[in-house]
């Protein structure tokens, strides 16, 4: 089943994040991945990014069940929609004499960052669309991958399509 991005703008208040992953476990649809983070711009809005998967008819039934909760203020369905999406995954990876060239090469063409050194591991921070985090982690497996943190995707319309009215509800 073909993955949905999809960006839903709530009232930040206590509870509002355990409503929206009730509605979804209720329903039995899974969120393969979630992100949230308050508003910069106005700290009583959160933004909650969540990945899920489903036909048209499943979305729709998401979209709509979304809709009917109090705090929601907006749902934004990705598809179709041209956005920039972003992931962060820190690896930290067994190193030695022989591999430590070899994940200085491969960081250096990710454009990734060194963010710890050890004697026997280093950790690296990488940023990217999930295709550049994936191809970054299928090259350092082979190294040995002591541990890994991934975040959930982030994601928002590219500008030219963004509708330039304020994402409050009409008063």
């Amino acid at each position: 089943m073909p993955s949905h991005t999809i960006s839903v703008l709530v009232e930040n208040e206590f509870g509002v994040l355990a409503r929206v992953a009730g509605l979804f476990s209720s329903r039995g649809f899974n969120i393969e991945s979630l992100t949230v983070n308050e508003d910069p711009l106005d700290p009583t809005v959160s933004r909650i990014v969540l990945v899920t998967s489903g036909d048209d008819a499943i979305l729709e039934q998401i979209n709509k069940q979304l809709n009917k909760l109090i705090s929601v203020i907006k749902v934004t369905d990705f598809k179709g929609v041209d956005i920039v999406e972003r992931e962060m995954v820190v690896v930290k990876i067994a190193v030695d004499e022989r591999t430590r060239s070899e994940l200085d090469s491969i960081v250096s063409a990710f454009r990734a960052h060194v963010v710890d050194i050890g004697r026997n591991a280093v950790t690296v921070e990488l940023t990217g669309d999930s295709e550049k985090i994936m191809a970054f982690i299928e090259l350092v497996r082979p190294l040995g991958i002591k541990e890994m943190v991934r975040s959930g995707k982030v994601a928002m319309a590219r500008a030219v399509q963004l509708n330039e009215n304020h994402h409050r509800r009409p008063a």
